[in-house]
């Protein structure tokens, strides 16, 4: 995949993730509770997750408009997210009360995280393709 197209799917995977962020989890914590919303019910925790992740979505939005400029925040949004759905996933194994969740938001957080990561850094930057190193980086840090 060209650069171009790469950078297409990056903007589009960023808006997406972004909306999904702001408006998704809040909906699918109420339409499909036994896939999003985790057991007992914590109004409190559920306000405090729906506010992280709603700032994040405004993030990934603004993002989308440069990828290039905003790298370590796609980063870190694609890799906390396939952080938090492999712990979530983990506690789901442990807990017979909560396994609907390995077909709700455990796979949806692993794939939008995954998507984010795996367009943002591209093949040749992982190092895959012709033995560059992360430091070969076009965008240096502090810039």
């Amino acid at each position: 995949m060209d650069e171009e197209t790469r950078e297409r799917y990056l903007r589009n995977a960023l808006g997406a993730s972004g909306l999904v962020f702001i408006f998704g989890i809040g909906l699918l914590m109420r339409v499909w509770p036994a896939g999003f919303a985790w057991t007992p019910r914590q109004p409190e925790y559920e306000q405090m997750l729906l506010g992280v992740y709603a700032t994040l979505g405004i993030f990934l939005l603004v993002a989308s408009r440069a990828p290039a400029m905003h790298r370590s925040l796609i980063l870190f949004a694609g890799w906390s997210s396939v952080v938090h759905g492999v712990v979530m996933g983990v506690q789901a194994i442990h807990d017979a009360t909560e396994r609907t969740h390995l077909i709700g938001d455990v796979p949806a957080l692993v794939v939008i995280g995954a998507v984010l990561v795996g367009l943002a850094l591209p093949v040749r930057q992982l190092g895959l393709a012709t033995g560059a190193h992360m430091s070969d980086d076009p965008v240096p840090l502090g810039r």
